[in-house]
């Protein structure tokens, strides 16, 4: 069956907006988090249903978020779309958001496996590089390791290389998505890599039905190709796709919860009075201003 999905993160990231609740960057969530805890991680689980609720009354199934990357002060593809810098408030934000997305009957996809964080370059444009250990990387994978603890669903893996763990992006890695991401953190559920259409894939693979196969071998379930359409008629002409029943029964999965509230009643029920209430909130609060976290600011 068809899944219907959509980027609605919130911030600059936020594909749907007229008609639509106008929800803050993830940043606005974990500076709510430092001022005080337990009001953050309410605001997180409350936007986080927010967003799902609204996408779920006109038929929407998932959408990419939470974002879990860690804010290294490096990249400004990321910056405000990351809740933190610390990984631990990372995590618990994003599990609250995940909760939020499932009682509005959404299931979770965390991004961008493991870590778009620490790199310069914007994974949109070219191949990103971060040629750290993956020794180094246990920060990057904490927030992915409490999310699956906590019953994730999806991921989806990055367009950026990790030459000290594979030669491959991680998109297009089976040492990452089955050794580490299946293999060591034990995640059984759909793996989608990143557009294929962007330029860190098409750099690692130029051919873009080269791509795809090559994201098939690696372990992903799922490839979405945006904004191409003349990508898409290739792959459909030429992309010959053996049928994996496991990976059909993840996707089967991933389907939107059926009772979903109609916009009308959506909009008169006490959830959804509560989290406009706290988004009006955040929304008159001072502006963030982002602060490197290496200046130890």
């Amino acid at each position: 069956p068809l899944i219907v999905a959509v980027d609605q993160e919130g911030g600059r990231v936020q594909r749907f907006r007229a008609g639509f609740s106008p929800l803050p960057p993830a940043r606005r969530i974990g500076h709510e988090f430092d001022l005080d805890p337990r009001a953050g991680l309410g605001l997180a689980r409350s936007l986080g249903w927010l967003m799902a609720a609204e996408l779920r009354a006109v038929g929407i199934d998932i959408s990419f978020a939470p974002c879990v990357d860690l804010d290294r002060g490096l990249s400004e593809v990321i910056g405000d779309r990351a809740f933190h810098a610390s990984a631990d408030v990372v995590a618990q934000l994003a599990v609250a958001w995940m909760h939020g997305m499932r009682d509005a009957g959404m299931v979770a996809t965390a991004k961008h496996f493991p870590g778009h964080g620490a790199v310069v370059a914007d994974s949109h444009l070219t191949l990103p590089i971060d040629r750290r250990p993956l020794a180094d990387l246990g920060a990057e994978l904490a927030p992915y390791r409490r999310l699956i603890n906590n019953g994730l669903a999806a991921v989806m893996a990055a367009h950026v290389l990790f030459p000290a763990v594979d030669a491959a992006p991680a998109s297009l890695s089976g040492r990452w998505i089955r050794d580490v991401l299946r293999g060591e953190l034990g995640f059984q559920g759909v793996v989608f890599s990143d557009d294929l259409s962007m330029g860190g894939a098409a750099a690692a693979y130029g051919d873009i039905v080269t791509r795809a196969r090559q994201a098939l071998s690696a372990g992903c379930d799922m490839l979405p190709v945006c904004n191409n359409r003349t990508n898409v008629l290739d792959l459909l002409a030429r992309l010959d796709i053996e049928p994996q029943p496991a990976s059909s029964l993840r996707l089967v999965r991933l389907h939107g919860r059926p009772g979903a509230h109609p916009r009308p009643a959506l909009e008169a029920s006490p959830e959804w009075l509560r989290a406009r209430e706290l988004l009006a909130r955040a929304a008159a609060a001072p502006p963030l201003t982002l602060v490197d976290p290496r200046s130890g600011a």
